[in-house]
């Protein structure tokens, strides 16, 4: 659906401070993967990411969604009173329950009337974010938005290479769980607010939404194991993009060649491209991240275009698909105009 009256204050990110690369991850599982034929190097060579970030010991989600909030606000230039909602999209969570962005809530000093609530949907949830209160926003229930998102990989990456070490693990279960050892850390946040508040904004101009529910358990984890069928999620993953693409590019009037910037949710090399390919994108117009930051879940998404942002590439006037999916599968596709 197209919005009438929304658009972008401000998107920000901030980067985990330690990086671990993939070099350091595949000697230590060099004796698993010479038992197992594995070839040495096939995290850098299969995924294409080099490094990703992790936090300080201890981080929790909320505290990293608070960072990146307070970023926001203070680049949106706004009071915080007049935030209306926040709603946290991050898979990793502090606790079960209280929910993840009420810590978050507490933490930036939001006032009582300010909502919050998680929602949480695989990498895609930041998007989804946007799209619901892209819909608050048009229909008057608030003016004003805050999206955080906080994710920490440090704990599943951990586990993963110490049940990969195990000398009794087979070659099924070292590439089921194989994606896990993509996963990086980082948080970002955005504001949104009623277009006519705000001159100076960025319109979003509207979103689509497919959902394939009849592959959702071809990945499943939990805070410390997650298996994935990885071809296959490929495959049904590329499937729904190209349905959705159709349908994006019918109801936002966009092409490949109109669009200046896409901001994909990026999990690897091979992801990447065959992406691109599928939709007939130029890859010299996508923003990759994945090489030096990895898959960092729903956050990955905002934090690309706030690197973009921050590279002086993105100017005012530029059309910019962002293109999400999450396992599920569900895909949003949706457009901003700079």
């Amino acid at each position: 659906m197209k919005f009438k009256n929304v658009s972008v204050l401000s998107v920000t990110h901030v980067d985990a401070p330690h990086r671990i690369t993939s070099e350091e991850i595949e000697q230590q599982l060099s004796p698993t993967m010479e038992r197992l034929g594995i070839r040495p190097d096939i995290l850098r060579d299969l995924s294409g990411i080099m490094e990703r970030r992790v936090w300080d010991e201890g981080v929790q989600p909320s505290q990293a969604a608070a960072m990146a909030g307070e970023k926001a606000i203070e680049a949106a230039g706004i009071d915080r009173s007049k935030l209306g909602i926040l709603i946290n999209t991050s898979v990793c969570r502090d606790y079960l329950e209280p929910s993840t962005a009420c810590i978050a809530h507490a933490e930036l000093g939001l006032p009582e009337t300010c909502m919050n609530f998680d929602l949480g949907n695989a990498c895609l949830g930041f998007v989804n974010g946007m799209d619901m209160v892209g819909n608050m926003i048009d229909r008057g229930a608030v003016d004003y938005a805050i999206l955080v998102n906080g994710e920490t990989s440090r704990q599943i990456t951990e586990a993963t290479i110490k049940r990969m070490q195990d000398p009794e693990i087979d070659e099924t279960s070292f590439r089921e769980q194989f994606a896990s050892l993509t996963l990086g850390s980082g948080a970002a946040a955005m504001v949104l607010c009623r277009s006519d508040l705000e001159p100076d904004g960025h319109t979003f101009t509207g979103s689509v939404n497919l959902a394939a529910t009849q592959h959702c358990r071809l990945c499943a984890g939990n805070i410390d194991h997650m298996v994935t069928k990885t071809r296959e999620l490929l495959m049904a993953g590329m499937e729904l993009a190209v349905r959705t693409w159709g349908k994006a590019a019918e109801a936002l009037g966009w092409t490949a060649d109109t669009i200046d910037h896409f901001i994909i949710h990026q999990v690897s090399k091979v992801h990447t491209e065959q992406f691109a390919g599928v939709l007939g994108i130029d890859l010299k117009k996508v923003f990759r991240l994945y090489p030096d930051f990895g898959n960092i879940g729903p956050a990955g998404v905002p934090i690309a275009l706030s690197k973009l942002l921050e590279s002086g590439q993105l100017e005012r006037g530029q059309r910019v698909a962002v293109l999400g999916i999450g396992s599920g599968i569900n895909c949003t596709m949706a457009e901003l105009l700079w």
